[in-house]
């Protein structure tokens, strides 16, 4: 085997393995803080999303049971309402991506999401939970950022990259796909443009898992 085929075998074993202890560990405190994380890029995403069409973010919120809020007036509300499940897509795609580009400066990257987390938390976020939350998630980036050696900090990076990318077809899935009646950014989206729920999240789950395929497929090619 050639030594590239040899990365490649690396990277497919070392890929199984992070969706098998994904998997396994899914509904234990282990995954959870990732997965208010993912949460917490959701919201952000509507407040961005919001801003940037003439909007405002007056608060964001999470609560323990996985759910947030992003309370933005004003704005595009099409894109406003679009932008939260592909917005925690297309963060773990950029942090895939930086990741990958990193090299040794992993861990300032590692430690710039940590301050960044922070930093929208104390602006944006309320609620105790929410700020605890961001206070104590993006205080450990900073010190992995710090402590830890640039090769661990590509690893956190990925997990992080993966996992939201992961989360956000899941998420589709649970909230749209599988109970539509829930008033979701798709439903009220529906309301929007009178086009079905459903048909929305047809939409955004074949473009995550359009991305999350593109993006495997290009790790694996430069591994």
């Amino acid at each position: 085997m050639t030594r590239r085929g040899r990365r490649r075998l690396r990277f497919l074993l070392g890929f199984l393995l992070y969706f098998g202890l994904l998997w396994l560990l899914w509904h234990t405190p282990i995954v959870y803080p990732l997965k208010v994380f993912v949460v917490f890029l959701h919201e952000i995403s509507h407040g961005i999303a919001a801003v940037a069409t003439g909007g405002s973010i007056q608060a964001i919120t999470l609560n323990p049971r996985l759910g947030g809020a992003c309370y933005c007036p004003g704005g595009n509300a099409f894109i406003t309402l679009s932008a939260g499940y592909l917005g925690s897509l297309a963060w773990g795609g950029l942090i895939l991506e930086t990741a990958r580009r990193a090299g040794r400066n992993a861990g300032r990257l590692t430690g710039a999401i940590g301050v960044g987390v922070a930093v929208l938390t104390l602006l944006f976020v309320r609620g105790l939970f929410g700020l605890a939350f961001g206070l104590t998630f993006g205080t450990a980036l900073v010190l992995a950022g710090r402590y830890l050696k640039a090769a661990h900090n590509r690893t956190l990076l990925t997990v992080l990259g993966l996992t939201s990318c992961l989360y956000a077809i899941l998420d589709i899935k649970g909230d749209v796909l599988d109970r539509p009646h829930l008033r979701s950014d798709a439903r009220m989206l529906a309301e929007l443009t009178g086009i079905p729920t459903v048909a929305w999240g047809v939409l955004w789950i074949s473009v995550a898992v359009a991305v999350s395929v593109w993006l495997f497929l290009r790790a694996y090619r430069d591994a």
